[in-house]
This record gives C-alpha cells, sequence and structure tokens, in this order.
C-alpha cells in the first residue's frame, strides 16, 4: 500500500478520492466542533503484493460493510474534548 499524507490545507484538499474535506466537521462523540488535522490517501498502485484497506476484511451485505476500493481518510480533531472524528471517501 501507499499512502500520501497531507497536514497543509491546501494540499489535503489535492488528494480526496471525491469531494474537498471541509475545514471543520462535528465531532463524533461531544458534537462539538474538530478541526481538519490530516489526510491520508490510499493510493492505486496495482502492482503485485500491494494490499489495501479494502482487502483487510470481506464486504459482506448482511451490515457487516466494509469498503470496497482504495480509501481517502481525513482525521480532525475536536476543540472541546480533543477525542478524533474520521471522515472517509473511496475511489
Amino acid at each position: 500500500m501507499k499512502v500520501k499524507i497531507a497536514f497543509d490545507l491546501e494540499e489535503t484538499r489535492k488528494i480526496s478520492w471525491q469531494e474537498e474535506f471541509p475545514k471543520t466537521t462535528k465531532c463524533c462523540r461531544c458534537k462539538g466542533n474538530a478541526r481538519l488535522g490530516f489526510v491520508a490517501h490510499e493510493t492505486q498502485d496495482y502492482k503485485k503484493g500491494n494490499k489495501y484497506v479494502s482487502q483487510l476484511y470481506e464486504n459482506m451485505k448482511d451490515k457487516k460493510f466494509w469498503l470496497h476500493d482504495c480509501c481517502c481518510v481525513a482525521v480532525y480533531f475536536c476543540e472541546e474534548c480533543l477525542k478524533p472524528t474520521a471522515l472517509y471517501n473511496q475511489a
């Protein structure tokens, strides 16, 4: 697996598989304001032996959902509780 990490807000906007990640989002724990910390982008490189997050578990379709393609994950940290919140998208 090849992963690109971006910390700079402008850089993070260039590596999403779909829409840009927002600068802030609602904390999934306390509902406070969570600010973007970094984005990890799993790149498509289908050379033999490369592994992807989507290959860790089977997508069972019976309420045991899992990713089906390369992913991009944005990690946010809450201003109130400092707990992490994440948003993601897939290729």
